[in-house]
């Protein structure tokens, strides 16, 4: 944490995301999970002491691994909740999708990323710049 992030108040906030994968195959996941996450850390100047918990929700069309192992072995996150679960089907959703919401403190006044990528850009189009 820098000095100046430390010395503001800060606020438990969710962050949205999204994307898609390329196939159901563990080594597509792993990419686009690893993609996602960096991506989330980086637009929102996260350090993993700050993250308190991430939840995954997968299409039922992936299911070669699952999302939260692949975070749990990037180094700082042993301690942050990780869960996966099955996104409710829909007629008409996008295929091969993962999605997040990650809880995290963030300075107060920080604006939060949501970082939709792939195909994932068209649930939220509003934030497709962001992604």
């Amino acid at each position: 944490m820098s000095a100046t992030s430390e010395s503001l108040p800060l606020r438990l906030r969710g962050l949205r995301g999204a994307t898609t994968c390329t196939a159901n195959t563990a080594e597509a996941i792993e990419a686009a999970v690893d993609e996602l996450i960096e991506i989330l850390i980086q637009r929102n100047a996260l350090e993993s002491d700050r993250v308190v918990s991430v939840l995954f929700s997968v299409t039922s069309d992936l299911n070669a691994c699952f999302p939260a192992a692949v975070v749990r072995r990037r180094s700082g996150w042993g301690k942050v909740a990780l869960l996966d679960c099955q996104q409710m089907a829909v007629d008409g959703d996008i295929d091969r999708c993962i999605r997040l919401l990650a809880h995290v403190w963030m300075p107060q006044n920080q604006v939060p990323v949501h970082p939709y990528l792939g195909e994932a850009t068209q649930l939220r189009p509003d934030l497709s710049s962001y992604g």
